[in-house]
């Protein structure tokens, strides 16, 4: 994944009459990465896109979003970016295909290449011919987005932000009101947009689908960044203290066995519980450690990492905060 930051803030601060609702901010959220940014209501998420979008001022510091400052250069930033708000509105009265036409033209794409763009969006948000369509008494024809359900308008809005190929785009709960399947599609969608050149920002309070996709996270708490960085890192200090925690199920372990393993470079302590090893390391070192069981003839069960979830990271960092 590339090092290179798509967004990167400094110090940047927003207040409202004097209480600052985002507070000396600073991100750094790489290119080609799906970036999770968490934290309650009130936290200054929203408040921090739209300063990111050039949509509102900042009271001080910096933002640079695709190499361009948003409240000096709002219009570049426009151009590269995309922003899905928790809350889509479309010209009801127009079809899907209307909808993405008239946006199509607002971003200067080229009529020659219009019909095939939205063609590739609707494909790429599940949107089928089945869906869209309605059949009348004489004839088939497109619906109108006003007959869409909740989640239709959903994937229709993710498709309205597509359109443009955007470099950056950002996400506001956007499985909101989509039923598992539909969730279970856009997020493969979203998982697989860095691969196309866009980085994804997914502000959202589903945890279990933030984990799911995201690269890395930053943690708000009333508009203080709490804690960023790559999920599987921040799950491991949230666990072990930075470390990676290997559980072994054998039959019987002795004591030299142990001290084997315990040998091991980077194994930092070892403990036992019945059957099962517990060992703490500084990298993934499971490969080492089966061959060590192996060849003191102790049988291999089972070996796995200690999973964590999100919910781990946030609540150890939040309750902290």
């Amino acid at each position: 994944m590339s090092e290179k930051l798509a967004i990167e803030t400094q110090d940047l601060t927003k207040r409202y009459n004097g209480a600052a609702v985002v507070d000396c901010l600073n991100l750094h959220i790489r290119e080609n990465e799906v970036f999770g940014l968490l934290g309650p209501n009130g936290a200054g998420k929203t408040t921090t896109i739209l300063m990111l979008l050039g949509l509102t001022e900042p009271a001080s510091g910096t933002a640079r979003v695709c190499g361009f400052n948003p409240t000096r250069e709002p219009l570049q930033v426009k151009r590269l970016v995309g922003y899905l708000p928790e809350k889509v509105g479309f010209y009801e009265d127009l079809t899907a295909r209307e909808n993405l036409k008239f946006i199509a033209e607002l971003n200067n794409i080229s009529y020659a290449e219009i019909d095939g763009r939205i063609d590739e969006v609707l494909e790429m948000v599940g949107l089928t011919e089945a869906e869209i369509m309605e059949t009348g008494p004489n004839q088939q024809k497109e619906k109108t987005v006003g007959k869409f359900s909740r989640g239709m308008k959903q994937r229709l809005g993710i498709a309205d932000v597509l359109i443009k190929r955007p470099k950056v785009l950002f996400l506001d709960e956007p499985t909101s009101g989509l039923d598992p399947k539909g969730i279970n599609q856009l997020l493969d969608l979203i998982a697989g947009l860095p691969k196309t050149g866009t980085t994804v920002v997914l502000s959202s309070h589903q945890l279990y689908q933030v984990q799911r996709v995201c690269h890395s996270i930053g943690i708000l708490s009333k508009g203080k960044i709490v804690i960023e960085g790559a999920i599987d890192q921040l799950g491991r200090e949230a666990l072990a203290g930075g470390r990676y925690r290997i559980e072994v199920e054998t039959v019987s372990p002795d004591a030299k066995l142990i001290d084997v393993i315990r040998k091991i470079k980077g194994v930092r302590d070892v403990s036992v519980q019945e059957n099962l090893l517990l060992i703490n390391t500084d990298a993934d070192l499971r490969a080492k450690i089966s061959k060590a069981v192996v060849q003191h003839d102790f049988p291999l069960i089972q070996m796995k990492v200690q999973q964590f979830s999100l919910d781990d990271i946030y609540m150890k960092y939040f309750k902290e905060s």
